[in-house]
């Protein structure tokens, strides 16, 4: 009876998963077309199976040097993020200093503001450092954020004071507290902030498009929108391109699948 009870709730997650997974088939399938196959109307489903259109790829932009840009950028946004975030998340959540409250207000004033308004401020900071067209160029903007730190200081807040309180009787001071105690209890929520940070500096588009116009300094995001053209855009070359470039985030679910749930629920949950 349960079971018979259940299935219009089975139904509207098939008919919400195929509504999802129905844009990364057509990717597939648009990546296998020619360019006619790709405008004709109907729209033909069957490909004709032009696997040429990933060596197109290739050839039409320095792909290995800007997915080589992207790891990077990824890699060391995530890290930083989860560092600088989770240590002011600390100190805001656990420490008392003199107007705490009041920095941390300022500090979620930030999220309020459209982060267009930072794009010129932040690219005159690049620009006289002398970054433009290079890694740390990208990466700087994102080594921390307003977002990270109040996720994981809601985090802090939630953990137990009494294991805090051991560690300090014992006579570890706050570095040792924050970094052999509590940043392993965080676990869950460093993993949350980490695969949001990961899927927002793979994604990222804006400002790689401002900071550099190298296509040899580009990550994918940007290198990918250059393959477009003012008149005629070979749709296939594109969702080839597209499809290489969100692999490593697919493959990287799958891997982390329970992790990632995990992570993202117990964040929640606190």
């Amino acid at each position: 009876m349960r079971a018979n009870r259940l299935w219009p709730v089975h139904v509207v997650l098939a008919v919400g998963a195929a509504a999802m997974v129905m844009p990364f088939v057509w990717e597939v399938l648009t990546s296998l077309k020619t360019f006619t196959e790709s405008t004709k109307v109907p729209p033909v489903w069957v490909p004709s199976w032009q696997w040429s259109n990933f060596a197109t790829v290739f050839e039409s932009s320095p792909f290995l040097a800007q997915f080589w840009n992207t790891v990077l950028m990824t890699v060391i946004r995530t890290l930083g993020q989860l560092l600088f975030c989770s240590m002011a998340a600390y100190a805001f959540a656990r420490l008392r200093f003199p107007g705490r409250d009041v920095i941390f207000i300022v500090l979620l004033s930030v999220l309020m503001i459209p982060g267009q308004l930072f794009l010129i401020p932040q690219y005159q900071i690049i620009e006289s450092l002398g970054w433009l067209n290079s890694l740390p160029g990208l990466v700087a903007p994102g080594l921390f954020s307003a977002f990270g730190t109040f996720m994981l200081r809601q985090f802090f807040l939630g953990l137990p004071l009494e294991v805090e309180e051991a560690a300090r009787i014992d006579g570890a001071h706050p570095l040792r507290i924050f970094w052999s105690v509590m940043l392993p209890l965080a676990r869950p929520g460093l993993m949350a902030l980490g695969v949001l940070t990961v899927m927002w500096s793979w994604n990222d588009l804006m400002w790689p498009l401002i900071v550099n116009t190298d296509p040899e300094q580009m990550p994918l995001s940007a290198g990918l929108s250059s393959l477009q053209q003012d008149h005629l855009n070979d749709f296939p070359v594109l969702m080839a391109g597209s499809l290489m470039a969100s692999l490593p985030m697919i493959v990287l679910f799958i891997v982390m699948q329970r992790q990632i749930i995990q992570g993202i629920a117990f964040t929640g949950s606190k």
